[in-house]
């Protein structure tokens, strides 16, 4: 790989498998070690949660201040149609192209982190033949594994009610975590592999898994070392 840092990291994983968490760890590092044991840079994120809740308000402000129709959600927080899922995507590959317009050589110092999660019939498959040529060109995948029951304990651990349109703390019910979450098609087009390509169109995508389970990002001792393998063997794999 001639380029030292990565230019786009693709960071997926079920809801609260630890992607917030090895973020948080990545922007506390120092810049020099972030580089040199991480070869990240500079961060810029892309992160579909925050159109996700945009999605909840606008719609809560439709319903309860103008008290017209809702667009997209149920009273309760179901999504009308599967394709928002995509759209969310969409709106990432928007997000990117108009930061790489802002700044062209954005990539001599910044690393893009780009994160969602995906399961369903909206599998990870499917959002990744939504993303933009221009994303999907130098990108690497962390995936970030554990089981589904693994997720839902992990996601009853994280709620703070006071803090549900953060980052860190989100939670989703039970009900919805096993509607949109439950099944999930990483192994499927992995072959369960810890490493390894993706192939999206044109493009061979490499992947590294950070396994979570037992739990790495509860602590920085573990999970230092953990994503300096896993970013070491992504960086291997860029070609």
């Amino acid at each position: 790989m001639s380029h030292h840092i990565f230019k786009k990291i693709i960071l997926l994983g079920r809801p609260a498998a630890g992607k917030s968490e090895v973020i948080d760890f990545i922007k506390r590092t120092s810049p020099e070690e972030r580089k040199n044991k991480f070869y990240i840079g500079d961060i810029v994120e892309f992160d579909d949660f925050l159109y996700v809740w945009q999605t909840f308000e606008d719609d809560d402000i439709w319903d309860k201040k103008l008290h017209k129709p809702r667009k997209n959600t149920s009273s309760d927080y179901y999504f009308y149609d599967h394709d928002i899922w995509n759209f969310f995507i969409h709106k990432i590959n928007l997000a990117y192209a108009k930061e790489i317009a802002r700044n062209k050589n954005l990539h001599d110092n910044h690393t893009a982190l780009i994160e969602f999660s995906r399961g369903g019939e909206n599998g990870f498959a499917e959002a990744f033949s939504h993303l933009s040529d221009e994303i999907l060109k130098d990108a690497g995948i962390v995936y970030i594994s554990v089981s589904y029951e693994e997720s839902v304990r992990k996601n009853r651990r994280r709620f703070r009610p006071e803090l549900a349109d953060s980052i860190l703390y989100h939670s989703l019910p039970d009900d919805k975590m096993e509607f949109y979450y439950k099944t999930n098609d990483w192994e499927k087009i992995t072959g369960n592999k810890p490493s390894g390509y993706i192939k999206v169109r044109n493009f061979e995508v490499p992947f590294s898994v950070l396994y979570n389970e037992p739990e790495v990002t509860d602590s920085d001792a573990k999970l230092g070392p953990a994503l300096e393998k896993v970013f070491g063997d992504l960086h291997k794999l860029m070609k």
